[in-house]
């Protein structure tokens, strides 16, 4: 019975002991940072991914010196406009109301000087073509070989409601690779009535200036 007082003591000086350790872990010494974390969002403790970089024209690399960035969307069936940006410059678009069904050709000699359907075309001029709703039915064979002269080689294929994005050359000796083309069928359309929309980006070699 006399010990009894002495063992209530000793165990309460072990609770109070325990007590403090489990307080001092959580607390994480005499400050707070222990439990700021077991309350702090983990959203809030994630850092936000750094945006990707656009270079001219949206493009994700800049182009090697002495070449020209470029962009070239074609229409979406017959309601979003076609796209044509070279070197940041937005030479058409739905926004700057240039733009029309058929055919979208933007011809340029150089960065800053861009001509519109010149007869005879410039040596070394450059022809940014994009398709909006039907690029085809007004074609005839004179204007088939005159892109094709200019380096396409999906023109003669090119037919009612096609898809079409193409960056040809007055010149130029071989096919060019800058070329794409989405045939309009039924059982592959996107839209109804129309294939999808074509996008092209990449960089073209400047024209050597002339000694």
């Amino acid at each position: 019975m006399r010990l009894a007082g002495p063992l209530r003591i000793v165990a309460l000086v072990i609770t109070m002991a325990v007590t403090w350790i489990i307080v001092s872990i959580l607390l994480g010494g005499l400050g707070f940072p222990r439990i700021q974390q077991l309350f702090t969002s983990q959203e809030n403790s994630v850092t936000a991914e750094p945006r990707a970089r656009k270079y001219k024209c949206g493009l994700p690399q800049p182009c090697p010196e002495e070449h020209l960035a470029f962009r070239v969307v074609s229409g979406a069936a017959n309601v979003i406009g076609p796209k044509i940006c070279l070197e940041d410059r937005m030479l058409m678009s739905s926004v700057k109301d240039n733009v029309g069904r058929g055919l979208n050709i933007a011809l340029v000699n150089d960065v800053n000087d861009l001509l519109k359907f010149i007869r005879p075309l410039h040596e070394g001029t450059l022809v940014f073509v994009a398709s909006y709703d039907d690029p085809a039915t007004k074609m005839n064979e004179e204007t088939r070989k005159l892109f094709s002269d200019l380096g396409s080689k999906n023109v003669k294929d090119l037919a009612f409601r096609d898809s079409w994005v193409f960056v040809g050359a007055k010149g130029v000796q071989n096919k060019s690779p800058f070329e794409q083309h989405v045939k309009n069928s039924k059982h592959t359309n996107k839209y109804e009535g129309w294939p999808e929309a074509l996008e092209m980006e990449g960089c073209i070699p400047r024209r050597p200036a002339a000694s």
